[in-house]
């Protein structure tokens, strides 16, 4: 779906862009502190008096690839464990506390990390650190929490995956693409592990990676420097601190030859859905994917929405694009096809134009198209102190320094059409390629829709 921005011809969107350029102009790295808690904790704090509001996230480097095969999903499972309970607050109690005092929060998993945050007036800073403090430093894993939240998982996988088709479709190709790679398994964990896991199981994993020195703690917005390090010291920075195991480094074979697999379930429409593996976020060949991923699907105007939406009529939608990894993942493409349309109708099609993107360099007008979007979506999400936050967190873990932040505009100004057709050359080949297609063996209750953009603020 276009958003009205999006409609704009590139030179007008240029036009726009530049003109916001000055509001922008504080964006500069000099505006961001950074600081080490004495116990490791990384802070990166970026203060900002426009608004008397706080963005508080904390970015904790543990995600699905640092589970094992019978564990899987418990680092998805404490992203509701930590709502439930700690030394000074039962369960329930740091959402009405922190909802008492105008906050609101919320967290997110990935494949990499887990993420919490913490939306509050500025008045609500020492609140929010002490709840963080109690909940990091001494959370409670009661068994009967434990054995409740199991229950709530496991009716998110079935609403979330086991009821969407085109989850299932995801959760195949992951453990089709990756044979060694813990990116193999779902960040939401397998049914069977969910239903499995022990007492044990979850207080070690928490005792292991909720450690102050595995976390990167960022705060935007309304707060005084000078008062809010010695506050920080004094919560967070008192916690203990434990040594973090060596995680990942299981490197994924090089694929071979392509590899397919059908999915035969109850469904309306037939689905297609298509991988390729590409470098980890921080390599230089992620800003080119980016424009890739908006040159084929973003709008009306792009290259498979024309051809397999509008000319061929072989499809009602089109996604495309690629999560933020610290190792090589995936780019990867879902069509969901017309009635009556199979997939071998729908892959030459698509297989086409990606032919035309490795062969044929991009038109100027959609490079600019591409750039325009990107750099108007930055600033648009620098225009927050959530957005600051998320993106700061993001860019530090996913790129090793925060600082490549103020650089990412200048990367995506630099890219040429020479550029894109070598990216898509090194990447799209057949040799490297995954297929997942769904097959109809019965109507299904509900209509496909297409899928919200998976694109985060992190490159």
């Amino acid at each position: 779906m276009e958003t009205t921005s999006r409609r704009l011809v590139p030179a007008l969107l240029l036009a726009l862009t530049l003109s916001a350029a000055p509001v922008f102009a504080g964006l500069t790295a000099d505006a961001v502190h950074e600081h080490t808690l004495k116990n490791g904790m990384k802070v990166l704090l970026w203060e900002d008096h426009t608004i008397p509001n706080l963005a508080i996230y904390t970015f904790w480097k543990v995600g699905s690839r640092n589970e094992a095969p019978g564990i899987t999903g418990l680092a998805h499972f404490f992203e509701h464990m930590m709502f439930n309970g700690s030394r000074n607050y039962a369960p329930g109690e740091f959402d009405r506390t922190m909802e008492a005092a105008g906050g609101a929060n919320n967290a997110y998993t990935s494949n990499d990390v887990t993420v919490y945050q913490d939306w509050v007036p500025a008045s609500a800073l020492e609140l929010t650190l002490k709840l963080e403090e109690d909940r990091i430093g001494y959370l409670s894993v009661d068994p009967e929490v434990v054995e409740s939240e199991r229950g709530v998982v496991m009716s998110e996988r079935r609403r979330s995956v086991e009821d969407d088709n085109h989850s299932l479709m995801w959760e195949l190709m992951g453990s089709q693409a990756f044979m060694a790679h813990p990116y193999s398994w779902p960040v939401i964990g397998w049914r069977s592990d969910i239903e499995n896991w022990r007492q044990e199981d979850v207080e070690a994993f928490f005792e292991t990676w909720y450690t102050p020195n595995n976390a990167v703690l960022v705060i935007t917005g309304a707060f005084d420097q000078a008062t809010l390090i010695p506050l920080l010291e004094n919560t967070l920075g008192v916690l203990p601190t434990r040594e973090i195991p060596r995680g990942g480094g299981t490197v994924e074979p090089h694929q071979r030859g392509e590899r397919r697999s059908i999915l035969a379930k109850e469904a309306g429409l037939g689905s297609v859905l298509v991988g390729w593996h590409v470098p980890e976020t921080a390599h230089a060949d992620t800003r080119v994917l980016e424009l890739i991923d908006l040159i084929l699907t973003s709008g009306e105007s792009s290259r498979l929405y024309r051809r397999l939406v509008d000319q061929d009529q072989l499809a009602l939608w089109t996604w495309s694009g690629t999560d933020s990894n610290f190792d090589p993942g995936l780019f990867q493409i879902l069509v969901q096809n017309r009635e009556g349309v199979e997939g071998p109708a729908v892959e030459t099609a698509l297989y086409d134009e990606v032919r035309r993107l490795r062969e044929e360099q991009v038109t100027d007008q959609e490079l600019a198209k591409a750039k325009n979007m990107l750099v108007t979506d930055f600033y648009r999400d620098m225009a927050t102190i959530s957005g600051r936050a998320n993106a700061l967190g993001s860019f530090d873990l996913f790129h090793g320094d925060w600082r490549e932040l103020f650089n990412v505009v200048g990367r995506y100004e630099a890219i040429t059409a020479a550029d894109v057709q070598r990216v898509a050359n090194a990447y799209f080949t057949q040799d490297n390629r995954n297929v997942v297609t769904l097959v109809p063996t019965a109507p299904a209750v509900r209509a496909p829709r297409a899928p919200r953009a998976r694109r985060d603020l992190s490159p």
